[in-house]
């Protein structure tokens, strides 16, 4: 799989991207606008995004970009930047969910959902779904979603998906990487026909931001192990072909690592548990009432 100039096509076209002011998102904004797409970042501090916008501008000398801003672990955030797209994008072309965080304690969102779970995984599902229409009206369309090898040691327990029977940090974090691969699968199951792929990427351990908002235990390991990570322009390399490469036009529910497929870990390829995890998603979302997901099949 190649991604640069000559076998991608997004002059022109629509792309949002999530977690877009660090790391993997911000790598991807800035790549995606060099290729010609008007890109929309979201972020959760104002400042700090605009800063991001005016470093993107001035490294790739494209003005497509534009600013969202709010806190994805806060439903009532992701609606009003679902909301605020519509009013300005008729069409999506590709939408890439990059934010994620690990954090050392359990705390609960206005939505009384624990606020990994609420960020990490329910963040993908509900603005995906919020924005269904649009990557329809610009199909052939696509799905990134930024996974991670940690679901390897993950689990998804629906007795206790808050956590609050036990919580450890790097453990909920892993079992919302693995939602995030489930998540994909399902998204593709049901939206196959549609024009619309959704794929998931294991990054790497990628030098980022990752890991200073949780404890300082988490704090400490995460700077120690920095030192052999590799960098946010490696970790991006799969997201961005997956974004724009013509190389995996049509491919949807794949997992992929260093530009090529890769097996999902077992856990993650029952499909049990997917649509289960999808019908609870709904739930706390609102969405099962709302009539706003893909359809059930």
């Amino acid at each position: 799989m190649e991604g640069d100039a000559e076998t991608s096509d997004l002059d022109g076209k629509v792309v949002l991207v999530t977690g877009a002011t660090s790391g993997i998102g911000k790598v991807t904004a800035r790549e995606l606008a060099r290729s010609g797409a008007t890109v929309v970042l979201v972020a959760r501090d104002r400042a700090k995004g605009e800063a991001v916008v005016r470093e993107i501008r001035a490294a790739t000398s494209k003005d497509t970009l534009e600013l969202l801003v709010g806190d994805l672990a806060v439903q009532r955030d992701v609606r009003r930047i679902a909301a605020e797209f519509k009013q300005r994008h008729d069409r999506l072309e590709v939408l890439v969910n990059a934010a994620g965080a690990v954090f050392g304690e359990r705390r609960l969102t206005e939505d009384g959902v624990e606020r990994t779970f609420a960020l990490n995984h329910l963040a993908y599902f509900l603005l995906t779904n919020l924005l269904l229409d649009e990557l329809k009206a610009g199909a052939p369309s696509r799905v990134v979603n930024v996974a991670s090898d940690a679901a390897l040691q993950g689990r998804i327990d629906f007795a206790d998906l808050q956590s609050a029977k036990m919580y450890r940090g790097m453990r909920v974090y892993a079992n919302t990487k693995l939602a995030n691969i489930l998540f994909t699968r399902e998204a593709a199951r049901r939206l196959a026909g549609t024009g619309i792929t959704v794929n998931s990427v294991h990054p790497g351990f990628v030098r980022t931001n990752f890991g200073t908002t949780g404890s300082g235990v988490i704090r400490v390991g995460t700077r120690l192990a920095s030192r052999f990570a590799r960098t946010p322009e490696k970790g991006a390399e799969t997201v961005v072909c997956l974004a724009s490469s013509r190389d995996v036009e049509g491919v949807s529910g794949r997992y992929y690592f260093d530009l090529q497929p890769k097996r999902a870990p077992a856990v993650a390829c029952d499909g049990a548990v997917a649509r289960r995890l999808w019908d609870v998603s709904e739930q706390l979302t609102g969405l099962a009432t709302a009539g706003q997901s893909a359809a059930t099949r």
